[in-house]
């Protein structure tokens, strides 16, 4: 179930310090794209996804796959924010033997599979679309992607599928913050038009500011977009939004803040609107 009681812009900052805390201690990676989906996570959090903290396996929850597993921090701070486990366990994350791995960890409650590979997550979640359908159950399967992934060809086979089989219980969002590992997306491989692409393998397609709320709202309030057809909301994102000396710089896929630079994105985060 929802939370109306939630505020979404408050929860979005609230993931993203959590996240800058838990990669500065764990001197990890992936900073970048943790800040980039944390307001889609939040309205997903806060105003949509039908879940109980309490009952974490609930059968009719809303399903959620992080595909882009590498950002498990922010999903980690999402689900301690919304009552899923202590928030005290994010001290423990990227620590040895901690549930909070640092890609995406199924043993962790609310976490619904295990992501990190690239590719995979789209296809999982059609394969849990499609059960449902058969099942009659009336819960949804959404799985966020990275713009990187989309260079997988096992991305595409479930693209393909979602249509053929009329999943409109299903819904991609694709955090498309234009950075992957080696560089821009431009550079390393460019996916535009990306929109026509979907729509050319049948999506439904919205395109969205990834940071505005609402327009997220909007989009995810909206679901399906057309009847019988799979949903993809892609929504443009800033890789390190809300960090200014991360925002659209590549390094920060890799790089951990250190304590000076910790206090100044902890205190521009807190500063924003």
């Amino acid at each position: 179930m929802t939370d109306p009681h939630l505020d979404t812009r408050a929860f979005a900052k609230s993931i993203r310090k959590h996240a800058l805390r838990m990669v500065h201690r764990a001197n990890t990676s992936h900073i970048g794209t943790c800040l980039s989906m944390a307001d889609l996570l939040a309205a997903l959090y806060t105003q949509v996804l039908n879940i109980d903290p309490a009952q974490p396996a609930w059968a009719a929850r809303d399903r959620l796959i992080l595909s882009k597993g590498h950002g498990a921090a922010i999903l980690y701070a999402a689900l301690a924010e919304r009552g899923f486990f202590p928030p005290d366990w994010l001290e423990t994350f990227s620590q040895d033997g901690s549930l909070l791995t640092g890609h995406v960890n199924h043993r962790v409650p609310g976490i619904d599979f295990s992501t990190g590979s690239l590719g995979h997550g789209l296809s999982v979640a059609c394969g849990m679309a499609i059960a449902a359908r058969r099942d009659a159950a009336a819960y949804r399967v959404f799985a966020l992607l990275s713009d990187g992934e989309l260079d997988e060809g096992s991305t595409w086979e479930p693209i393909l599928f979602a249509p053929q089989y009329r999943l409109d219980n299903l819904v991609a969002i694709v955090d498309f913050n234009k950075i992957q590992s080696f560089g821009t997306v431009a550079e390393v491989l460019e996916l535009q038009p990306l929109a026509d692409k979907w729509r050319a393998c049948r999506w439904a397609v919205r395109e969205i500011d990834g940071h505005d709320h609402t327009q997220i709202a909007a989009a995810l309030r909206d679901l399906p977009f057309e009847p019988g057809k799979p949903s993809v909301i892609i929504a443009h994102t800033v890789k390190g939004k809300g960090v200014s000396y991360m925002e659209g710089q590549l390094a920060w896929h890799y790089k951990a803040p250190n304590a000076q630079q910790l206090a100044q994105a902890l205190a521009e985060v807190d500063a924003a609107p």
